[in-house]
């Protein structure tokens, strides 16, 4: 027994006391359990009783991983998801979990599951109805009969998605991990449903091994939509046409030039032809195409910086005409199957507006079409015709191009001056022409100051630029015209706006967009590197490789942050392989990772050597910040001079003096602690403080640095300024939640009861966050706290792992590395502790081994006079 079947009824309405909401876009997951009335006969009432029991926790243990609301539920259950893959991730550990829950009563359990996605019409039912047996939640519209009509058509253990839900599932799948990579999909064509006017694709999914992967077996709801010359009626009338048509075919039919577009290929939009005279029409028509051809999900267009990086390498000039025989050159080089190449021409005085769609193999052109205008000023509206036919021809559904298609002027300017000038910015933009760039958009809004993208890159520059606060104000012009933005740049927007005002949800955007856009570079490189600046490299890995995909812009940046993982993941020798391949796309972009690789190996002559090879850049910020790596450097050798004068480099630049004034406070904890007092401790985080309050739209990096500088005073042995930092912190903790603020946090409290005697809970509060996420200070700070509670065999465990994660060392982002040093040197002082840990125990081997290591990296005649007591302290004969 299924779920009740609605269709004959699908425009049910709610009862007056019910709170209607409005239409929502949902995932429905429907199951049917089958035969389980027979199983109860089988089993008797209470094995059986027994057994739906431990199915009911799995389905609550199901709901609570994939994020499953449950509607409704007897035989079989319905279920509401936000999203596509959370609906199959439900449904394929579901099967799975049949299998368990039945294996102790010798029952095979099976469900059938249909996946669909639509709108759907939610209320909840008055309190007097739920008291007399209603569900508290009613779920209607044309969405749920589908997916019932799907579960109906599914053999026992099947799972069937519809065509709208399959394409959404199939490219998140990744979010499954390594099963994701397995599963089988597979297409049993094209079925009629009763009550349902249109044929329907049908998609099964599931494990080898688990699903029946078997077509779907036809009854009197479902049968599928078989062409005519498949029916038997219309064989005898096939052969006798057969014969007919063989000749035709010879005299009428030529091959013809053809394309083998799928969903999510990608196009190269060549220059347009501008063959009126017009210059106007140059840039702002090109960039009228690109904004309405980005519309779609089904067609991917080479973003402009990949053009421009694929034209370097073919040794054109920059600025090189993007002809047929270029854009061609292009599409081959990154894999893209087709070029498109407008024209605009005068034509019996209209403003005729066509495109080509090109092989780039033979560059034939396969179809055009095109749309008149009466006037310039029409040409928006061509263009969105001409685009909206393209789009069709390349495959992609209607119904997919009514949804993700709106008018251009409603979507950027109708003004084709203020697109012109728009483009004219994004070129500068590329260019690296920032103060340009912004008086380009400031003049495409003199003229049309509603339009969005323009207040969006004006943004974007200032942010460039390394000045968030004059950026806010154009963020916040743009957020109140969103709905005057391509659906893409909206959820872009979104994630720009939680970047800079809300950051604890930036994450979640970012994931959004790359999951709605996997081709969108932006949405997966931010994700990815959000992921990576909490430490979960793994869960990074999947969104940074994506934005290296061969038609991605920026591939060096996907090289750059994989060997970073790499190199956290102490897989040295993979992290420079990367290091390279970046370096071999554009110099400059690994070469600091590759030093820390040099550092991690002990080989630091090498180390500083790449270091002092990166050309200046005549831009202070960017020709210091390696004084970070020279500072680290010097910290792993000892040398303490040296790491002063880099230390004292950054300090004199403004811009860095912040973070330069941690990592000083941080080498001071270990050659000069005496001078870290009180006084010192306050005024640090008086000045982080200061920092948090006065700056806009940095906060994550502001309030990681103030609590970086409690967590310092707390080494230090002072409590008082930690707390003071802890309330200035306090307002904005909510907001923050979820970044690495959180986990910098968490230091500071375990610090604080480790100060106050109580170590045992600072051990509680750290060990909650050690799942191969936590920062390297957090295993620092369990080893103190272990020490203090005189676990030592645990303590040891620590003390191990540091001296063993140099390359996570050096490669975690921490608080905009503030604490690289630092970790480096935990990672050297982590031997000291084995060899104190060893001697305690009264190991005389292991203590003279650890002893040993440190001092060979470490040398005696440069160690502080408090490391050379504890030294003495275990070891008298070393004095």
């Amino acid at each position: 027994m299924g779920v009740i079947d609605q269709t004959a009824n699908t425009e049910a309405t709610p009862p007056p006391a019910a709170v209607r909401t409005p239409p929502q876009l949902r995932t429905i997951l429907l199951t049917d359990l089958v035969d389980s009335t027979e199983l109860v006969e089988k089993l008797g009432d209470g094995a059986a009783a027994e057994l739906f029991r431990a199915h009911d926790r799995l389905v609550l243990q199901l709901q609570q991983r994939w994020h499953g609301r449950l509607i409704d539920r007897s035989d079989g259950m319905l279920l509401l998801f936000e999203r596509p893959i959370d609906g199959l991730g439900f449904a394929l550990d579901y099967a799975r979990g049949l299998r368990e829950v039945g294996a102790p009563h010798q029952a095979e359990l099976k469900s059938r599951t249909g996946l669909h996605v639509g709108e759907v019409l939610t209320w909840r039912n008055s309190e007097e109805a739920v008291r007399v047996g209603a569900k508290p939640l009613e779920v209607e519209g044309l969405a749920k009969p589908m997916a019932a009509r799907l579960m109906g058509l599914a053999r026992p253990g099947q799972i069937l998605l519809s065509a709208v839900a399959e394409p959404l599932a199939h490219r998140a799948a990744r979010e499954l991990g390594e099963r994701g990579q397995h599963l089988a999909w597979k297409s049993w064509g094209r079925w009629r449903f009763k009550g349902v006017p249109e044929a329907q694709e049908v998609i099964e999914v599931g494990e080898p091994g688990i699903a029946p992967l078997r077509m779907p077996i036809r009854g009197p709801k479902a049968w599928r939509d078989l062409p005519l010359w498949r029916r038997p009626a219309a064989l005898v009338a096939q052969v006798a046409l057969l014969s007919v048509v063989v000749g035709a075919m010879w005299f009428l039919g030529r091959p013809q030039p053809a394309i083998a577009f799928s969903e999510r290929d990608w196009v190269v939009l060549a220059d347009v032809r501008n063959l009126t005279g017009e210059p106007l029409l140059d840039d702002s028509l090109a960039l009228a195409f690109r904004v309405s051809l980005e519309q779609s999900r089904h067609v991917n267009v080479l973003g402009d910086m990949k053009v421009r990086d694929t034209i370097a390498r073919m040794q054109l000039q920059p600025g090189a005409a993007l002809d047929r025989a270029t854009a061609s050159e292009v599409a081959l080089r990154s894999g893209a199957r087709a070029v498109i190449l407008p024209t605009v021409a005068d034509v019996s005085g209209r403003l005729r507006v066509s495109a080509e769609v090109i092989e780039p193999g033979t560059q034939t052109t396969v179809y055009t079409e095109f749309a008149d205008a009466r006037s310039p000023g029409a040409a928006l509206d061509s263009i969105d015709q001409v685009t909206t036919s393209l789009r069709a021809r390349l495959g992609e559904a209607v119904a997919n191009i009514e949804r993700d298609h709106a008018p251009l002027p409603e979507v950027s300017t109708s003004s084709l001056d203020a697109l012109k000038a728009y483009a004219q910015g994004k070129e500068a933009f590329a260019k690296g022409e920032w103060r340009d760039a912004i008086a380009l958009y400031e003049a495409a809004l003199a003229i049309d100051r509603e339009f969005a993208l323009a207040h969006l890159a004006i943004s974007q520059v200032h942010v460039a630029l390394s000045d968030r606060p004059s950026a806010l104000p154009h963020l916040d012009a743009a957020l109140a015209r969103r709905d005057r933005m391509p659906p893409r740049e909206r959820l872009y927007l979104d994630a720009w706006e939680a970047e800079m005002v809300d950051p604890g949800l930036a994450l979640l955007r970012w994931k959004t967009l790359a999951s709605m856009y996997p081709d969108y570079h932006a949405g997966q490189a931010n994700a990815g590197w959000h992921l990576f600046q909490l430490n979960a490299f793994d869960d990074a890995l999947p969104y940074v490789e994506a934005s290296g995909a061969p038609a991605a812009p920026l591939q060096f940046f996907a090289h750059d942050r994989v060997g970073r993982i790499h190199l956290v993941k102490g897989r040295i020798r993979d992290a420079q392989e990367r290091f390279h391949a970046a370096e071999a796309m554009q110099p400059g972009t690994s070469s600091r990772r590759l030093a820390w690789t040099q550092a991690v190996l002990g080989q630091h002559a090498a180390a500083y050597q790449v270091i002092d090879g990166i050309p200046a850049s005549g831009h202070g910020v960017n020709d210091t910040i390696r004084e970070i790596d020279r500072a680290a450097f010097a910290a792993d050798t000892a040398d303490w001079p040296t790491m002063r004068k880099a230390i004292e480099r950054g300090l004199a630049v403004e811009e860095l003096a912040t973070q330069f004034a941690l990592i000083e406070a941080g080498s001071l904890l270990v050659v000069s602690p005496e001078a870290f007092d009180a006084e010192y401790a306050r005024s640090l985080v008086r000045r982080m403080a200061d920092q948090l309050r006065t700056t806009r739209g940095q906060e994550v990096r502001d309030a990681s640095m103030l609590m970086a500088a409690a967590w310092l005073a707390q080494r230090a042995g002072h409590t008082e300024p930690a707390r003071l930092a802890m309330e200035e912190l306090r307002p904005l903790r909510e907001r923050l939640a979820g970044t690495v603020v959180d986990d910098i946090a968490l230091l500071v409290e375990a610090g604080e009861q480790e100060l106050i005697g109580r170590p045992d809970l600072a051990v509680q509060l750290l060990d909650a966050a050690l799942d191969g996420t936590e920062l390297v200070q957090t295993r620092v700070a369990m080893l103190s706290a272990l020490r203090a509670s005189g676990r030592l065999p645990e303590a040891e465990e620590h003390a191990r792992w540091l001296a063993a994660n140099r390359g996570r060392a050096f490669a975690e982002a921490n608080a905009s590395q503030v604490l690289q040093s630092l970790n480096v040197m935990d990672t050297r002082l982590a031997l000291l502790d084995l060899a104190e840990i060893h001697a305690a125990a009264d190991n005389s081997t292991g203590q003279a081994l650890a002893l040993n290591a440190f001092l060979a990296a470490w040398p005696r005649d440069r160690l502080p006079d408090h490391l050379e007591r504890r030294i003495a302290s275990i070891f008298p004969a070393s004095k």
